[in-house]
C-alpha cells in the first residue's frame, strides 16, 4: 500500500509539473516580444537574413583565387599504332613502319590557380549581393511588423471573446431568476402566460449566443497560440484586460504624426526593388565589357607499361603553366541590345512603382487615422449608449414586475442592453486594432 501511495504522488507531481511547462501567461507586449521570437514566419524571415549573408559571400568568393586539382590515370586496353614512312629507319620509299608512341599506361597529377582580373559582370554582382541583403531585411521588418499587428489583433479577440462569455453568463443568470421569479407569479395567477414566454424566448436566444461565443473563444486561444508560434492546443493566459488596453491605446498624438517616407519599410522595399532594377541594367550593360582571367598550373606525370606508379623509385615528370585569357564579345545578333533594353523597361517600371507606393502610403496613412479617430470617437459613444441601455433595461425590469409595462416591452430593452454591451466590446477592440493598422504603417512603433 504504501508504494502505490508513493507511485501516485510521483505520478500527480509529474502531471502537475507538465500541465505548469504546457501554460505560459502573457501581457500584450510580452505576447508580441515572444512572437516575434519564435512566430514560425519570424524565424523564417531571420532564416532568409542569414541565407542573403551567405549569398553575399558566395557572390564575393567567385573573384577570389580558385584552387583546383586533379588526377587522371589513362590504362590503353589497346595502344593506338602511328605509321611512319619506313625510309627514316632505312626502309623502302613507299613503305611505313608501325610505331606505338605512348606507354600502356599513364597517371597525371595537376593543380590549377585561377583568377578574374577583370569581369564588369562579376563588379554588379557584389553590388547586388549588398542590396538583396537590404531586401531580406527589409522583409524581416516588414514581417515583424505583420506579426505585431496580428498578435495584437489575436490577442484582443481573446479578450473579447472572454468579455463576451462573462456579460452572456451574468445576463443569462439575471434572465434564469427573471423567469424563475416570473414563473412562480404565474403559478399564482399574477401574470400572463405569454410574459413566461417572452422572457423564455429571449433566455433561448442569450443561451445560444453563450454556446457559439464559448466555442469563438476556444478558436481564438487557438489562433493566438498559432500567432506566437506556439503549440494550439498550448493553455495560454492573457495577464491585460480589454478596457485597460483600450485606455492605453488611446493616443491624440499618433494622430497629428506625419508619414516619415524614409522610417516606411513598404517605402524602403520599393527603393531597393528600384536599386536592383538598376543594378539589372548595369549588368547587362557590363556583358559587352571583355572578361580577363590569370591562371597557373602544374603538374606531374608518369608512364610505364606497368602499374608502378606507387613506387617510390618511379620518375615523375613535371610541368607548369602561366597564362591570361581575354573573352572579348563582339556580335551577339542585337541579342545584348535587346536584354539592356528589356532591362531598362523593368527600371522604369520600378520608378512608377516607387511613385505609385508613394502615393498609396499617403492615402493609407489619411485612411488609417480617420478610421483611428473614429474608432476612438466610436468607443466614447458606445461607452454612453452601455449607460443608458442598462439604465433603460433596470427601469423596463423594474417596471415590469411593478405590473406597469409588458412584456414586450421588457424584451426590447433586453435586446438593446445586449447589442449595447457587444458593440461596446467591439468598440473597444476597434481601438486597440485599429491603432496598431496605423503603427504599422507608419512605422512607428514604441515598446
Amino acid at each position: 500500500m504504501k508504494h502505490k501511495l508513493i507511485l501516485l504522488f510521483s505520478l500527480s507531481l509529474s502531471i502537475t509539473m507538465f500541465s505548469q511547462e504546457n501554460t505560459q501567461s502573457f501581457s500584450l507586449q510580452e505576447a508580441i516580444n515572444y512572437a516575434l521570437e519564435n512566430n514560425r514566419a519570424a524565424k523564417n524571415a531571420s532564416r532568409d537574413i542569414e541565407a542573403a549573408k551567405q549569398q553575399k559571400w558566395e557572390t564575393t568568393s567567385t573573384g577570389l583565387p580558385q584552387i583546383s586539382a586533379e588526377i587522371g590515370y589513362q590504362n590503353f586496353l589497346k595502344q593506338q599504332v602511328s605509321l611512319i614512312p619506313a625510309e627514316f629507319f632505312g626502309g623502302n620509299p613507299g613503305e611505313y613502319q608501325e610505331v606505338i608512341f605512348s606507354t600502356k599506361q599513364n597517371a597525371t597529377a595537376t593543380a590549377t590557380l585561377t583568377q578574374k582580373i577583370f569581369d564588369g559582370s562579376y563588379l554588379v554582382g557584389l553590388q547586388s549581393a549588398k542590396v538583396f541583403l537590404e531586401i531580406s531585411k527589409n522583409a524581416k521588418a516588414k514581417s515583424d511588423l505583420e506579426i505585431r499587428k496580428a498578435v495584437i489583433n489575436a490577442y484582443g479577440n481573446v479578450l473579447l471573446a472572454e468579455e463576451s462569455v462573462a456579460i452572456i453568463e451574468k445576463n443569462k443568470a439575471i434572465l434564469e431568476k427573471n423567469l424563475f421569479d416570473l414563473s412562480k407569479m404565474f403559478e399564482n395567477g399574477l401574470e400572463e402566460e405569454e410574459s413566461v414566454e417572452q422572457l423564455q424566448i429571449t433566455l433561448s436566444g442569450v443561451k445560444s449566443a453563450l454556446n457559439n461565443t464559448t466555442r469563438l473563444k476556444t478558436l481564438a486561444y487557438q489562433m493566438l497560440n498559432i500567432t506566437l508560434g506556439l503549440d494550439v492546443y498550448n493553455t495560454t493566459i492573457l495577464t491585460d484586460s480589454l478596457e485597460s488596453l483600450t485606455v492605453q491605446n488611446i493616443s491624440l498624438e499618433l494622430i497629428d504624426s506625419s508619414l516619415d517616407l524614409d522610417k516606411s519599410i513598404d517605402y524602403q522595399i520599393s527603393q531597393n526593388d528600384k536599386r536592383a532594377k538598376e543594378l539589372l541594367l548595369k549588368l547587362e550593360k557590363s556583358k559587352a565589357l571583355p572578361t580577363i582571367n590569370a591562371f597557373l598550373n602544374g603538374g606531374y606525370s608518369a608512364f610505364g607499361d606497368d602499374f608502378d606508379f606507387t613506387s617510390k623509385d618511379k620518375k615523375w615528370f613535371g610541368s607548369s603553366l602561366l597564362g591570361v585569357t581575354m573573352n572579348i564579345p563582339i556580335f551577339s545578333s542585337l541579342g545584348r541590345s535587346a536584354a539592356t533594353q528589356r532591362a531598362r523597361i523593368n527600371l522604369e517600371k520600378s520608378q512608377d512603382d516607387l511613385i505609385e507606393t508613394e502615393q498609396k502610403l499617403k492615402l493609407q496613412t489619411a485612411a488609417a487615422k480617420s478610421d483611428y479617430q473614429f474608432a476612438i470617437e466610436d468607443y466614447d459613444n458606445k461607452k454612453q449608449n452601455l449607460n443608458l441601455a442598462e439604465r433603460i433595461e433596470q427601469k423596463n425590469q423594474t417596471k415590469f414586475f411593478e405590473g406597469i409595462s409588458s412584456s414586450f416591452d421588457l424584451r426590447q430593452a433586453q435586446t438593446q442592453l445586449y447589442t449595447a454591451q457587444q458593440e461596446f466590446l467591439q468598440a473597444m477592440l476597434d481601438v486597440i486594432n485599429k491603432k496598431a493598422e496605423l503603427e504599422t504603417i507608419l512605422n512607428s512603433i514604441n515598446n
